[in-house]
């Protein structure tokens, strides 16, 4: 298993959500994964200021796409599973980069608060964590550095899990894409049976597209679960119903590689970066054994 870490906050800067994988592994995350190889990505410097595509830090966002794109290959190549630390939620785009490099025609599951489809003009921050499933379905204007990449991701390909971002949305005149991709809101995740119906959702998914990466956003979680998180918002998750979730899913089959992003170890002085690493190497060992 190769644990890839990507300190990228799409901010430009180099803090907050940019120090979680560094959080991890200071919390026993490579330990606790024994025979983890542990490989970083390379995050240049970003300028904050947006760019034509209305994007904060568009070459340093075109840069880590293909870095970690790079080193989810190496992994496949060698046979190890890749699993990434986040950073924020672009780094999944490595991810379905690198399948599309393999011609796979991957899915993605997105287990998410936020469905993360914002028009780049539009968004009040500029960060690419508002818009790239919007840049993977080729649905925004990419930068110039990775435009050659994209799409890299179909709506047939897409099923998004928890989002509970309707309401700013639609005070921010921003398009929901719920009627454009299989979507299952955090209401409805949590609901009775919810989960399994997330499930079944996700094998219909893979029906179509047997290469399938997992991507989860731990803004996923209520804030009583997890309030380190930048964009916290009501609802959510509980730690059982994520780990849960992420068994279900895995135990699926076929899943090339885990992203995990959004959490910010300067909100909380690091105090979740043990329970986040439980998560994570539960999640890893399982992505191991049903791909085996």
């Amino acid at each position: 298993m190769d644990l890839i870490t990507v300190p990228f906050n799409s901010s430009g800067f180099s803090d907050g959500v940019a120090r979680m994988p560094a959080a991890l592994l200071d919390a026993g995350l490579a330990t606790a994964l024994p025979g983890a190889r542990v490989v970083q990505a390379d995050v240049p410097v970003g300028d904050p200021r947006r760019g034509p595509s209305g994007l904060a830090a568009e070459d340093a966002l075109a840069a880590m796409v293909v870095s970690v794109a790079e080193r989810v290959l190496d992994a496949w190549s060698a046979d190890r599973m890749p699993v990434l630390l986040g950073g924020d939620c672009p780094v999944l785009l490595g991810g379905l980069v690198a399948a599309g490099r393999r011609n796979y025609d991957a899915g993605l599951v997105f287990v998410d608060g936020h469905e993360d489809a914002w028009d780049p003009h539009r968004s009040t921050t500029g960060e690419a964590a508002d818009c790239e499933i919007a840049l993977a379905l080729g649905w925004a204007q990419a930068p110039a550095g990775l435009a050659p990449m994209l799409p890299c991701l179909s709506p047939t390909g897409l099923l998004q899990l928890g989002p509970r971002d309707a309401e700013e949305l639609a005070e921010a005149g921003q398009p929901s894409i719920a009627d454009r991709v299989d979507l299952l809101t955090a209401d409805q995740l949590t609901a009775p049976d919810g989960l399994e119906v997330g499930r079944w959702m996700a094998a219909t998914l893979l029906s179509r597209h047997p290469h399938w990466w997992l991507h989860v956003d731990l803004d996923v979680l209520s804030s009583a679960a997890l309030s380190a998180v930048d964009y916290p918002q009501p609802g959510g998750l509980s730690w059982e119903q994520l780990e849960t979730l992420t068994e279900r899913l895995l135990s699926l089959g076929g899943c090339g590689g885990l992203s995990v992003t959004i959490y910010n170890p300067e909100l909380d002085e690091g105090a979740a970066a043990g329970r986040i690493t439980d998560y994570v190497a539960g999640a890893a060992r399982s992505l191991a054994a049903y791909a085996g």
